[in-house]
């Protein structure tokens, strides 16, 4: 692995991990009152856009980073429709 392919996974998985806090607090309280369910959708779909743009360019970091990331968010979005 190159310097540039580890930067590049360090910063996606720094990005990516500071969805964790969100997602334990929203699991623990069961509340995402403060949580816009406009923005988690757009933030969704861009996200899965950048998986798609990472694969069609082949880059692993934007790949790797960014189905975490989706996933994360996805859990938040789920959080935020089951418990309105």
């Amino acid at each position: 692995m190159d310097f540039t392919t580890a930067i590049g996974l360090l910063a996606g998985s720094l990005t990516t991990i500071a969805f964790l806090p969100q997602v334990i607090k929203t699991w623990k309280t069961k509340s995402t009152r403060d949580v816009s369910l406009e923005m988690f959708v757009i933030f969704c779909t861009g996200v899965f856009l950048w998986i798609v743009y990472g694969a069609l360019i082949g880059d692993l970091p934007v790949v790797a980073a960014n189905i975490v990331t989706l996933s994360l968010a996805s859990t938040i979005l789920f959080f935020k429709l089951k418990y309105r």
